[in-house]
């Protein structure tokens, strides 16, 4: 089994739903008369990594699985970002590199041996890598860009968080 169906779409639906959460922001700012990239250094708490730290680790998250899953080289980001355009940029960065890998590219990919720095003299198989590893930090960071925007009152709720869904007819 492949593991591009549980990499690749929901990281790629994801990242689209957290770019529309910093569309979003940037529109609540103005629209309330204050600067957007405010929002940029907003965190949950002084030991937590600001928003814009958040946006780049659940982007590094989602590139870095797709790879290291995939067996190519992910692209390099300096995180560089200051601005909400510039994260949002970050963000469609990580889901055009996304886009630029086919299933094929993850054959073999359950038992492919995965090494991390952390892990000196160690690897971990793809399949535990992605559901030990990868998903639930990309789902943390994630999830906290989401609660920094909304404890900051930006208007998005569950279904911006979901996002669409693939129905079928009855």
């Amino acid at each position: 089994m492949s593991l591009y169906q549980p990499c690749v779409p929901p990281m790629k639906k994801m990242l689209q739903n957290l770019g529309n959460w910093l569309e979003t922001a940037t529109k609540h700012a103005t629209d309330k008369g204050f600067d957007p990239n405010i929002f940029a250094a907003a965190r949950l708490a002084p030991d937590q990594y600001p928003l814009t730290r958040q946006v780049q680790s659940c982007c590094d998250s989602a590139k870095f699985a797709a790879s290291r899953l995939s067996g190519k080289d992910a692209p390099s980001h300096p995180d560089t970002e200051q601005t909400m355009e510039e994260l949002k940029a970050r963000v469609r960065t990580a889901v055009q590199h996304l886009d630029g890998l086919d299933p094929a590219d993850f054959e073999g990919s359950e038992t492919r041996h995965v090494t991390l720095s952390f892990l000196q003299g160690q690897y971990i198989l793809g399949s535990d890598y992605l559901s030990e590893m990868a998903l639930p930090n990309f789902y943390f960071h994630l999830t906290t860009a989401y609660a920094i925007l909304r404890h900051n009152g930006v208007n998005i709720g569950k279904r911006d968080f979901i996002g669409s869904l693939t129905t079928h007819p009855v």
